[in-house]
């Protein structure tokens, strides 16, 4: 800003002749303090102010007087080309509050008065400060400027991104509440510089440079300026991940039988393996960087890199033998920017040997291959018709579940060990929308109290002793998309059960040691072999987890309530373990079957699996035979009695004779295949599938019980 920028260019003159009438007359239509004196020449005469006027009226009363006799003469003249710097020193020169500015030529220009400066002071000041909060805002590094108490005054517009913070509501507030562990005390207290300190907040890496504002020596304030390294320390990670494929790259290649050598697009060698630097007997410094066709005779690399065209298994000569080469174009972004060749075999008679070792690989892949078809049908997931029965409970039971499949909400499966309540949990995770997002378990009780929270929370880097430093997702993390499975959730400790009431309130948590707060879309489906009930009213249970869990809730019957699925189960694990163990077991004997139906299965399903498995070792035919079976079956209910006579067998089963009671498991067999046949609409071979017989089994049973 220069002088004439402030001064006022419209103002009245006055002559030495003129009275002190006409003078009043102008001051007061100019509302100026005071007006210049000219000469007929238009020169400076003077300046004749209210002080003048005041001093005339004093010493006269005429107002005709001339006012020559009273304008100051001793006038202080400000050049017009002034910068606004000499015009604050030419003000502190003027012996009265208005100065005359003049043209180089001495003509007047204008007035100018201390009032304007100050005026012009408050408009530079504005202009400085609306100019200083452009820079701030426009600073790519972060700034906030705090005052001596630590309150902060100003944020730009980096510092507020980020650190995710609301600049404007930010201005007041003390710098330690946004900022937690940024610490400028001792800067504040004792005027402390400190350069590069490295800060840490909500995942932005900052390097910090803090410095005091300073007034006559006294600190006032802070200003901290941040420079963003996260992308610098994320660049120096990716750079040592590249450095250290590049490593990985280079030993695979050393490790490689194939020489390969590879060239840019000036067919310059860039990149070679061992092999290929012992087959040209040279060194990676005799190589790198010439151009390939001084280093291997016949080489075609280059045309590669002009036709874009691959050779693959091409002939070439190298010093007089037949070798196998391919050559391959590399391109990036539609443009061949080099190419890669591979001399496949040292020698092309060595061709027959490989071969062979090729042939006897590839038996011992086919092999391997059908070992794990075999074991990928053992791990295939279960489905809803791997749920058999023919029990009306049960079969309402599926029809429940197929529709709790189509629906995001909890359930809750309880019954006892054994039943099946996992083959339910993953029936309804791949019979809805689902099913080809991860299924996820975990059994509550099998793993120890102090593991379960990070198996199921995950835990952040260096949570703990021995943790990974890249930390650990949890199962909840891994099944995001998919289904939870929470197996014996009545063993959940009390200590995690609000934890887990949180997660299933909104589906967020923190890893353990960590602040942030995840979010996952996940399924749960809970299982429980325990009263819940129970243990919420003994306060073993949390009532509101209770609830939250028991959306849905699916009981399954134990099997002694549902004898009628026994037959059609053993059938099924008959084909199942025929499979496993390559056997030809087809059927089960009458009193084999008898004594499995008069039994109570504690274990449920899964020792009758057992059970079943077990015989199919020990027989030595096709049909499971009653000494097969587990001996505690056979103790039981009158069963082991050979040599005894008959009074001893009625007296083993106190009130019911051994023949009322296979007259009773004849009657469960009959009744069981009517339910099939029922249930298969009379359908003759769709009832032998349901019951997992042979057809021929089966009509020998419709034969023995007089079903036509």
């Amino acid at each position: 800003m220069r002088l004439a920028d402030m001064m006022t260019r419209d103002f009245a003159t006055l002559q030495p002749g003129d009275t002190l009438k006409q003078a009043i007359r102008l001051l007061r239509s100019s509302r100026r303090d005071a007006l210049p004196v000219l000469k007929e020449d238009g020169s400076l005469a003077g300046i004749f102010t209210k002080t003048n006027l005041y001093d005339a009226l004093l010493k006269t009363s005429d107002l005709g007087e001339p006012v020559y006799r009273f304008y100051n003469r001793n006038v202080v003249k400000i050049p017009v080309d002034l910068t606004y710097s000499e015009v604050i020193d030419a003000v502190h020169r003027m012996p009265v509050g208005t100065g005359v500015v003049v043209e180089k030529d001495g003509s007047v220009a204008g007035l100018f008065t201390k009032v304007e400066l100050i005026t012009s002071l408050f408009k530079e000041e504005r202009r400085l400060n609306a100019r200083l909060r452009a820079m701030y805002q426009a600073m790519h590094n972060g700034l906030i400027s705090v005052d001596q108490s630590g309150r902060i005054n100003l944020i730009n517009r980096a510092a507020a991104q980020l650190f995710g913070l609301d600049g404007e509501a930010a201005a007041g507030r003390h710098l330690d509440d946004l900022l937690p562990g940024l610490n400028m005390d001792s800067l504040l207290k004792e005027g402390t510089v400190e350069i590069g300190v490295k800060y840490s907040y909500r995942g932005a890496i900052t390097v910090v440079n803090k410095t005091p504002l300073l007034d006559s020596g006294r600190v006032t304030g802070g200003i901290a300026i941040f420079q963003d390294v996260t992308e610098l320390e994320q660049v120096a990670e990716e750079l040592g991940s590249v450095k250290s494929l590049n490593r990985t790259l280079q030993t695979v290649l050393d490790i490689g039988y194939d020489a390969i050598v590879v060239i840019d697009e000036r067919g310059e060698v860039i990149l070679t393996n061992r092999s290929f630097l012992d087959f040209v007997r040279l060194e990676q410094k005799d190589v790198l960087y010439r151009p390939v066709d001084e280093i291997l005779e016949n080489s075609r690399l280059r045309v590669i890199v002009k036709t874009g065209i691959p050779e693959l298994n091409d002939i070439q000569f190298i010093e007089g033998k037949p070798y196998v080469v391919s050559r391959l174009p590399i391109v990036r972004d539609g443009q061949v920017i080099g190419a890669v060749g591979k001399i496949s075999f040292r020698r092309v008679d060595e061709l027959r040997e490989l071969a062979r070792r090729l042939e006897a690989m590839d038996h011992r892949l086919a092999h391997f291959q059908a070992e794990l078809k075999k074991e990928r049908q053992r791990e295939k997931p279960y489905c809803f018709d791997d749920i058999i029965t023919l029990n009306p409970v049960m079969e309402r039971l599926k029809r429940e579940a197929r529709l709790a499949a189509q629906s995001l909400s909890t359930v809750l499966i309880y019954g006892e060990s054994g039943v099946g309540k996992e083959l339910f949990a993953q029936s309804i995770h791949y019979d809805g929308p689902r099913r080809d997002q991860p299924f996820v378990k975990i059994n509550c009780a099998a793993i120890p109290e102090n593991l379960l929270e990070s198996e199921l929370f995950g835990y952040a880097p260096g949570a703990f002793t021995g943790a990974q430093r890249s930390g650990k997702p949890g199962r909840i993390e891994l099944a995001d998309g998919g289904t939870l499975f929470l197996d014996e959730i009545g063993d959940l400790p009390l200590a995690l059960q609000a934890k887990l009431l949180r997660f299933l309130q909104d589906r967020s948590f923190e890893r353990i040691g960590g602040t942030e707060t995840r979010r996952v879309d996940v399924r749960v489906i809970a299982a429980t072999n325990q009263d819940l009930e129970q243990k919420v009213l003994e306060g073993g249970f949390r009532k509101d987890l209770y609830f939250r869990l028991n959306v849905i809730s699916l009981p399954v019957p134990p099997l002694r309530k549902r004898p009628e699925d026994i037959l059609p189960l053993v059938h099924a694990f008959l084909r199942k373990y025929n499979a496993v163990f390559g056997l030809e077991v087809e059927e089960i004997s009458e009193e084999a079957l008898n004594i499995l139906q008069a039994y109570s299965w504690p274990g449920n399903v899964r020792e009758l699996e057992n059970a079943v498995e077990r015989a199919m070792n020990f027989t030595g035919g096709r049909v499971i035979e009653a000494e097969d079976l587990p001996p505690h079956l056979k103790q039981r209910r009158g069963y082991e009695m050979a040599g005894k006579s008959r009074d001893e067998e009625d007296s083993a089963m106190p009130g019911l004779s051994l023949k009322d009671y296979r007259s009773q498991q004849e009657a469960l067999e009959r009744e069981t295949i009517l339910r099939a046949l029922q249930i298969a609409g009379g359908n003759k071979s769709r009832a032998a599938s349901l019951l997992r017989m042979s057809r021929s089994w089966f009509y020998e049973k419709l034969n023995r019980h007089g079903l036509k």
